[in-house]
């Protein structure tokens, strides 16, 4: 298996530091404000990831960092008169009801920043102690990245020219690209901005710096090393490389030896921004009448590292493509005749094969995919001939459930009718046998304005969702 390594910027051959076991860091989500699609893109190629590696029969140890304190949050905070954790709460809750949404695999870690403060102490506490970070005159704790001479490796950017009329210090947790600075570990407290919100240190009352978080929840559950690191094409440069130079200015050990990052989301072309009227949450999309899998279906079938335009037009299209799915399951898992003929084991052996040699590759899901609706296009072939038999279609879907393994977003399940629904389809189906067709085409009707089409196959009508 090889992955792309931003910091090498080649695709490398993937093999985890002990031996079957592959620890994962993933950055998660900043709980002041419902996640958008954006972000989940990247928590998407995440579980795409880990449950490839699942599938090549590595174990997993993955870490989410739910970050519960950032200057966002506190501003939020004081805005809406409330405590730190009645805020953060809402928004968590809601994080995890969307992962469940997207079929997103839980990861064995999701720590909360506020619950690791006194790691963050330890490790500022070791910087300051080695002289890779001083005390400013404001009180806060900052590192010198100085003091770090391989700064900028895995941005690729030159530390001398960026640091030209750069600001010295940085107390924000963001900064531009053309503003290197040293940057915060520890905030020193100040009453007018963080209000109720700070913690006893050696250095005073105060709060951890945005980048000090990750690097604290990572090396406290994964270890020093930890095999792959996973987040957006945003947080290369200052957070991912600021995570660097802080984690190996205190354990002198290689933080992370393969960095994966997930290129930008735009919409209809353009940034993603509430003043165009085209910034989308989880919830927005379901509201309008799409589901969790179709979603994650749109996040994952282009590749990682290539831009992806969303629009409402290509989730369209995932709907049709998993409807196309899910007509061939539903019509293999019905199959009554046919022959035993064999001739799909070859089919099933070359897009097992295509399948897997696409994942392999840096995760190319666009040819796993289309290894999927070739071999559709094969098998449904042979349905139409009756040169597929009820082994040969037991086979047929052993396979794609293997797949939905890594997919996670495969209609396996056949929706449970609601009694009003099954009588109209039972009613339809007894006014065919009246051959009474004006009550037949009324009752299809009906279901149309519900939402469901008629499907009728040799074993009784059935109905499926009309896609969006």
């Amino acid at each position: 298996m090889k992955l792309y390594n931003t910091e090498t910027q080649v695709k490398e051959e993937f093999t985890p530091a002990d031996d079957n076991i592959v620890r994962i860091y993933a950055c998660g989500p900043t709980i002041y404000n419902y996640a958008h699609i954006g972000n989940f893109r990247t928590y998407v190629f995440g579980d795409l990831l880990r449950r490839t590696l699942k599938f090549f029969g590595y174990r997993i140890l993955q870490a989410m960092n739910i970050t519960d304190v950032e200057d966002k949050i506190i501003q939020r905070v004081a805005a809406e008169k409330t405590s730190l954790k009645a805020f953060t709460d809402k928004y968590r809750n809601a994080f995890f009801e969307d992962l469940k949404t997207l079929h997103i695999e839980p990861a064995e870690f999701y720590p909360d920043a506020t619950a690791c403060i006194a790691d963050m102490i330890v490790i500022i506490e070791g910087l300051l102690q080695t002289g890779v970070a001083y005390k400013g005159a404001d009180g806060s704790i900052y590192f010198s990245i100085d003091q770090f001479p391989s700064y900028g490796r895995l941005s690729h950017l030159h530390l001398g020219e960026l640091k030209a009329g750069a600001s010295k210090r940085a107390l924000s947790d963001e900064y531009d690209k053309e503003n290197v600075a040293d940057f915060v570990l520890w905030k020193a407290y100040d009453a007018e901005r963080d209000g109720e919100i700070f913690w006893e240190s050696p250095f005073g009352p105060g709060r951890p710096g945005w980048h000090i978080e990750c690097s604290a929840m990572a090396m406290k559950l994964l270890g020093p090393t930890i095999d792959i690191h996973v987040g957006g094409v945003d947080l290369i440069f200052p957070h991912h490389e600021n995570e660097i130079a802080q984690s190996e200015g205190f354990t002198k050990q290689r933080f992370v030896r393969y960095w994966l990052h997930v290129h930008h989301l735009l919409v209809d072309q353009k940034k993603m921004s509430k003043s165009l009227g085209n910034f989308y949450t989880l919830r927005d999309l379901l509201e309008k009448g799409y589901t969790g899998p179709q979603i994650r279906y749109l996040l994952i079938q282009v590749h990682y590292r290539t831009q992806l335009n969303f629009t409402l037009a290509g989730l369209d299209a995932a709907a049709k493509s998993l409807a196309r799915i899910s007509d061939l399951i539903q019509r293999l898992s019905s199959l009554e005749g046919g022959q035993e003929s064999q001739e799909e084991a070859p089919i099933l052996e070359e897009s097992s094969r295509a399948f897997s040699e696409a994942l392999a590759d840096d995760l190319n899901i666009s040819k796993a995919l289309a290894a999927v609706f070739d071999c559709i296009r094969h098998i449904n072939a042979l349905c139409d001939a009756q040169k597929i038999g009820k082994k040969g279609a037991h086979r047929v879907l052993s396979l794609f459930k293997e797949w939905d393994l890594v997919l996670g977003c495969l209609p396996f399940e056949r929706e449970t009718l609601s009694s009003e629904l099954q009588q109209l389809l039972d009613r339809r189906e007894r006014a065919r046998q009246a051959k009474n067709w004006a009550e037949a085409d009324a009752c299809r009707q009906e279901l149309l304005t519900r939402g469901y089409l008629i499907e009728d196959t040799p074993s009784g009508a059935r109905l499926k969702k009309k896609p969006v």
